[in-house]
């Protein structure tokens, strides 16, 4: 991973509600990272083309995924405390929830850098998120089938 983000970053749980969202906020954090030449090469996402894709894994594989709404509001972040206190830029945006391709219980959500306009992945990064509401997955389907099988079958 060499993206550093945080989904929703004004929710602690990170909560996606796929009934009650229109949108998602994410902040792209500067990062450092080891590149495939074994290389250290920092991403500043202030310096970078706004080319991201934000949804489930599967969904940014098959190339779809949610786009920014627009190319993000750069802001300061403080973390650390005394000596270690360290002020950064970083990179919010948002991302139309409906587009993201997520389900009821997914617990990871990823966003992609494109490297250039023709869709090529660059980088990624991940968050913990959990993820409600919307339409139940065939398996909590089957299981509401199951049980509503052997009530019936009783009488």
């Amino acid at each position: 991973m060499e993206l550093d983000i945080h989904v929703q970053p004004r929710n602690e749980e990170n909560f996606v509600d796929l009934d009650e969202h229109d949108r998602v906020s994410v902040v792209v954090h500067p990062s450092e990272f080891l590149n495939s030449d074994g290389k250290r090469e920092t991403f500043d996402p202030t310096e970078r083309d706004v080319r991201y894709r934000l949804g489930s894994r599967s969904t940014l594989d098959d190339g779809a995924g949610a786009r920014p709404t627009d190319d993000g509001e750069v802001t300061e972040t403080t973390t650390g405390h005394g000596d270690h206190e360290r002020t950064t830029e970083v990179l919010t945006l948002t991302f139309p929830v409906e587009q993201m391709g997520l389900g009821r219980g997914d617990d990871t959500i990823w966003l992609y850098w494109e490297r250039d306009a023709s869709g090529e992945h660059g980088s990624s990064g991940t968050d913990t998120v959990s993820v409600y509401g919307g339409t139940p997955s065939s398996r909590e389907l089957q299981e509401l089938l199951r049980r509503w099988v052997r009530l019936w079958s009783r009488y």
